[in-house]
């Protein structure tokens, strides 16, 4: 949820803060509810709610509702957690090596970009890249190993 959250906001607590008021929704309206997909897509339902009532509130300009992306359909629920797994790995690299590695697969740095902008050798970044990449497929099952190669 906080993954989809993201995709419009991009402070963390406000994400924390609102994942979590969805659940107390959840929670407060759990005797009078009827659910009639999933628990996961009534969740999802809720968390988009809150987002646009956080934009209605607090800002002026909602033209981010236009892009507010769907929700994810069962099908791509699997997908999300295989994404919450890989980054929940991640997380538990060293900050100096996730940084490195961050950079390099997300903002498709090369290394020696990578080593002027953390002022390291460019050896250091290949050698903490490699350490990041024997983590992961150690604590990856392979086919979630495989989705990070394809960032």
């Amino acid at each position: 949820m906080c993954l989809y959250a993201h995709k419009t906001i991009h402070d963390h607590q406000l994400i924390e803060n609102i994942v979590s008021d969805c659940f107390i929704i959840l929670w407060e309206r759990r005797k009078r509810i009827e659910i009639k997909t999933s628990v996961k897509s009534y969740l999802y339902r809720i968390l988009r709610n809150q987002i646009i009532d956080h934009y209605r509130r607090k800002h002026d300009n909602v033209e981010i509702l236009d892009n507010l992306p769907d929700i994810p359909g069962e099908s791509e629920f699997d997908e999300l957690q295989r994404y919450t797994k890989l980054y929940s790995v991640i997380s538990k690299l060293p900050d100096q090596r996730r940084l490195i590695l961050e950079m390099a697969v997300f903002d498709s740095l090369s290394y020696q970009q990578i080593a002027d902008k953390l002022h390291i050798s460019k050896n250091t970044v290949k050698t903490q890249i490699a350490r990041a990449y024997r983590f992961l497929k150690e604590s990856l099952e392979p086919r979630d190993f495989y989705l990070f190669c394809l960032l």
